[in-house]
């Protein structure tokens, strides 16, 4: 799930100009499987609230307490399985780092990876009922991905040793690359690392170019399918980083389709336009 102010992927956030991020907000949350539902309604300033520890976005909310973050769900999923998706989410991390990493030279995009290491519990409706390992990041932006960025591609990986390794890498607007590799202890020690080569995985059902670190000889795979749209791919793969087979998230973005008003137009059947939401009302 993630919590949006400023609804980066919300086709009514870029043809409102991006000019008033808090008025397109979101809590965006996708459950796989069977029963699998995908949520992501823009909501308008009415319905955003927010405090040093809490972010709520309508009847959706988010908050620490007691060292973990709580997040409670009341959301309708988007066609063709409308349907509410409720329940709770905890996620407690075994530290929080301090790591601050600039996407761009002027720093016009920041990556937080604030708790690569984490517990999580989950007890959503759809019978999406477990537990196991978690992940808490955040990024930050004061200008579109599209305008920085031709493509990105970003993965997650558990080691042996308990820490994480996470690796981001893109093509920038101006044709350099981003090339960032991260070692991340349980205890929330981080080391940047020389990431093993940039190596090819298959091209999604949509035809996203996508690729991850491996260890040269080594060649990684998807295992699960996630997410796949015509411009972005989250997926679980399997690579292979100092000798030790790992699996974790992936995630590949291509920012030049995201500018195409056809996908804009795709986008707006699957992402719900409520502007006038307010917390007297009913969802």
């Amino acid at each position: 799930m993630i919590g949006f102010i400023g609804s980066v992927f919300s086709p009514w956030y870029a043809w409102s100009g991006r000019r008033d991020p808090a008025n397109h907000s979101c809590i965006n949350v996708v459950t796989y499987g069977p029963g699998g539902r995908f949520t992501m309604t823009d909501r308008g300033r009415s319905a955003l609230r927010q405090s040093r520890d809490a972010l709520q976005v309508g009847p959706s909310r988010m908050s620490w307490q007691n060292g973990a973050l709580i997040i409670d769900i009341d959301e309708i999923s988007s066609p063709p399985l409308i349907s509410r998706v409720r329940g709770q989410i905890r996620l407690t991390p075994s530290a929080v780092t301090s790591v601050e990493a600039m996407l761009t030279p002027n720093a016009s995009h920041i990556w937080r990876p604030f708790a690569p290491s984490a517990r999580i519990e989950v007890d959503l409706t759809q019978g999406h009922r477990w537990a196991g390992h978690g992940y808490f990041d955040a990024n930050f932006g004061t200008a579109a991905l599209e305008a920085d960025f031709k493509r990105w591609t970003w993965g997650r990986y558990p080691r042996a040793h308990g820490g994480t390794s996470c690796f981001y890498d893109g093509l920038r607007a101006d044709g350099t690359a981003l090339e960032l590799g991260l070692e991340i202890s349980a205890s929330g020690e981080a080391v940047e690392i020389t990431p093993p080569p940039l190596t090819r995985l298959a091209r999604t059902n949509w035809g996203v170019a996508r690729d991850t670190r491996c260890d040269a000889g080594a060649r990684p795979r998807q295992t699960m399918a996630m997410l796949d749209a015509p411009f972005y791919s989250r997926s679980v793969v399997e690579t292979t980083i100092n000798g030790e087979v790992v699996r974790g998230v992936h995630e590949a973005l291509d920012l030049r389709r995201f500018r195409s008003p056809i996908v804009k137009g795709m986008l707006a059947c699957r992402v719900p336009r409520r502007a006038g939401w307010r917390f007297d009302q009913v969802e």
